[in-house]
Order: C-alpha cells, then structure tokens, then sequence
C-alpha cells in the first residue's frame, strides 16, 4: 500500500501545480485615458448589436458585436465581435470579476486588442469600456467609465479604490484620446 501511494504521489504534486497555474488571480492595474489610448490597437465607438455565449477551449465566451460608429485609432470594419471570458449557457454560469458587460442597443467607447482567433478583447476589461450616456434634456453626450463603480488595486495607498471617469463630455474623452496619440518628441510615440 505504501510503495502505491509513494508511485502516486508524483501524479498529485503534479496535478496540484497544473491546478494552482490555472487559478492565478488577475490584477488590474489603474491606466489612464492617455495608457489606454497608446495600449490598444483599436479605439472606437460602438452600439452594442447583439450576444451569444458558446464553448471555446474548455471556457465559457460571452461574444459580442458591435456596430461601429467612428474609429478613432487603428481600423476596424462596420462591426467588431468582442469576446469576454463568462456567460450563460443552458447548464452553467460562469462570472468573471472585472469582466465587461453590456446590453443590446447601448453606446460604448471601447479600447480594444485583437486577439489571434480574429475577434477583439478589451484593453483592460471594465477600465477599456466606457459608457455614453445622454442627457434626457439637453441631448449632451457624457461619458462613464465602468471603473468608476469597480475597485481596483492601487499601488499608492495599497488599497482598492474605485475610481474612473464620471460624467465627463464625450467631446473631452475624445480629445484626450486623441492628445494622446499626437506624435511627442520629433514624431516618436
């Protein structure tokens, strides 16, 4: 009985640290409109279309399209799928913490990456998607980040902190974009 638990043990510590590889945690690091802009490759603003959630490498994907409206750095086609690790499927739920979300029909700024199967993430998940909102009365533009409802870990004070863009014009959010991706220095980004 000995000697078999000894020849298993091997097996286990092995099982063990492929477990513990898989759960590492994701930390987001606080980035400002002006990291974001030059980290993503694509920066637009989108309605969101529709959603389907399917199976893709042993994970649940929520997949997204996005009718785009403007482009405002790299390109992009007249609609965008975005695929965000989660869903909802007949049988189970799976909810990733800092994981966008997003309802058919509403308008986003998003900052995106593509990724190697041809579709898109978003450049650090909630920090990457920024809401527009309009005022009921004046029809103004303004703009929310989901961060500033949503903790993230700040180095500074040790602590998480939610914190992000809150009713800010669209106007000004796509000037700082823009500020951003300006050539510095002689034309060097």
């Amino acid at each position: 009985m000995r000697k078999q638990i000894c020849k298993c043990a091997p097996l286990l510590v092995a099982a063990l640290l492929v477990l513990i590889a898989q759960a590492r945690a994701t930390s987001l690091r606080r980035m400002s409109v002006a990291e974001m802009s030059r980290a993503a490759a694509t920066i637009v603003r989108a309605k969101c279309a529709r959603q389907s959630v399917g199976w893709d490498a042993g994970e649940i994907w929520t997949f997204i399209t996005f009718d785009v409206k403007e482009v405002w750095k790299g390109s992009a086609h007249e609609q965008v799928v975005v695929r965000l690790l989660g869903g909802r499927t007949a049988e189970v739920t799976s909810t990733v913490s800092g994981v966008p979300r997003f309802r058919a029909g509403e308008e986003v700024v998003l900052f995106l990456e593509p990724t190697k199967r041809g579709d898109f993430s978003v450049t650090s998940w909630m920090q990457g998607t920024i809401r527009i909102v309009r005022d009921a009365g004046t029809g103004e533009e303004h703009v929310r980040q989901d961060t500033s409802l949503f903790p993230v870990f700040s180095p500074a004070t040790r602590n998480f902190v939610a914190s992000g863009i809150r009713d800010m014009p669209l106007s000004e959010l796509r000037a700082q974009v823009a500020a951003a991706l300006r050539p510095q220095n002689g034309g060097a980004r």
